[in-house]
């Protein structure tokens, strides 16, 4: 097998005890086989990555996003959350296999540069006669090389049913089981070092009835795989709830089955103190989107409270039409800077916006015992941050250049032990034909 040794770097290591220090790392294969201080013993053969000037982190995980939407970007840019959906869902309406993986492939290597190695991508829009949508993203995310936690979607409550999508992209809800149950047969791979694992998510309370959210939990639960779906993003869908099941978001998801480790929400912006509480004692996580929330002006998140009560917080790039850097490394100065204009100078560290993107994202992915740390026997997915620029230089805090200071180049991104990025550039997929394919797919969906 391959060796790869990085020596010379600061190493944050977020193992249990959460050393750093300057040191090395050592892969053998898809596994770290050796983190320390100082220099690496000896290996024959290996691959001797100068890492000088350069903090090594585990890999970013990203917790929600929609890929599809890479190709609706810079749309309805002064709309709140439903206006911006009534805009979008005739557009998202005629997307196709061709697009979504054109989408799907945009959205990973941008993650990919902005070191994310495990990403879990929501779908819920499925058109009639759009191909196979789920097989799509599947194929990008393998091309692209990143791990992968497609989250197969659904709704069920169009227009017709009081919903806010177009009856054209809902689905029955028997098809939709159905078809969920098929793709994790199809795809879910829940061997040690998988690199692809199915989620089941419904869309939200107001596009999804009732029996299917309740049906959903069943389903995955006996499929055991874990569960997701957006929650208490807007205060319009707390008003939604409360008008139309006179109770909250939460309350309404956690009678259908909808809390436990197993579950994490999308947002989770406007939660009291004793659902936090709830959230807490269940381990339930959520996945918070600080630029999409702000884009939207949905609200600030309550991250600070939701970790100490001792659920996990992961960080999510949401769907770039609503977040159009789709940038992974953003999400941590944007966590870091909004829960202190919430709740003071000392909401969140940069350390623990730093555990959000590892250790908390891989929890709430049930990865914990593979991903999130540098330590021996886990998978190889770890970023190498380039801080010899003029952006970062003289900030004698490594950890703080990476959240506060603008994104730094990555030397090295390698995810399951397979370099990805090299010198700030991608290597699975050639960006400029990308991009060119990513304009043409956009002008042609909202010609």
């Amino acid at each position: 097998m391959s060796v790869i040794v990085i020596e010379g770097a600061y190493v944050a290591t977020l193992d249990p005890a959460r050393r750093e220090f300057a040191g090395h790392v050592v892969v053998e294969g898809n596994r770290i086989v050796a983190v320390g201080s100082g220099s690496a013993p000896a290996y024959d053969g290996a691959r001797i990555v100068d890492g000088r000037g350069c903090l090594v982190t585990p890999g970013f995980v990203n917790t929600h996003q929609h890929f599809y939407q890479w190709v609706t970007r810079g749309l309805a840019v002064d709309a709140t959350l439903f206006g911006w959906l009534t805009t979008l869902y005739p557009i998202w309406s005629r997307i196709t296999e061709e697009s979504v993986y054109v989408a799907a492939q945009a959205s990973l290597a941008q993650l990919a540069r902005t070191g994310c190695t495990t990403a879990s991508d929501h779908h819920y829009v499925f058109p009639r006669g759009g191909g196979d949508l789920l097989a799509a993203e599947i194929t990008a995310a393998a091309e692209v090389g990143l791990r992968f936690h497609p989250a197969r979607g659904s709704m069920d409550r169009g227009q017709k049913d009081g919903g806010l999508p177009p009856d054209s992209v809902v689905e029955d809800r028997d098809e939709i089981l159905a078809a969920t149950e098929a793709a994790i047969d199809r795809w879910h791979d829940s061997t040690p070092g998988s690199m692809l694992q199915l989620v089941v998510a419904p869309c939200s309370p107001f596009s999804v009835s009732g029996e299917l959210m309740r049906e959903s939990a069943e389903l995955a639960r006996f499929k055991g795989v874990r569960l997701h779906t957006h929650l208490a993003e807007t205060t319009d869908e707390s008003e939604w709830c409360r008008e139309t099941y006179d109770c909250t978001p939460l309350e309404y998801a956690a009678d259908l089955g909808w809390t436990g480790d197993d579950v994490w929400f999308a947002h989770g912006i406007h939660f009291d103190d004793e659902e936090i509480k709830q959230l807490g004692r269940t381990r339930t996580g959520v996945a918070h989107c600080p630029s999409s929330n702000a884009r939207l002006g949905a609200g600030i998140a309550r991250t600070a409270d939701l970790r100490a009560a001792g659920a996990p917080v992961g960080l999510g790039v949401d769907g770039t039409a609503s977040n159009e850097s789709g940038s992974l490394i953003e999400e941590l100065r944007h966590a870091l800077l909004f829960a202190r204009a919430r709740n003071g100078p000392q909401a969140l560290t940069v350390r623990a916006v730093l555990e959000m993107a590892t250790l908390d994202g891989a929890e709430i992915l049930g990865r914990s015992n593979e991903i999130g740390s540098l330590e021996p026997g886990k998978l190889a997915d770890l970023a190498v941050w380039n801080l010899n620029t003029l952006a970062h230089a003289g900030i004698p805090d490594p950890v703080a250049a990476l959240v506060l200071s603008t994104p730094p180049p990555l030397t090295l991104l390698l995810v399951n032990g397979r370099p990805i990025v090299e010198n700030d550039t991608l290597l699975t997929v050639d960006e400029p034909t990308l991009a060119t394919r990513t304009a043409a797919v956009q002008r042609h969906l909202t010609a």
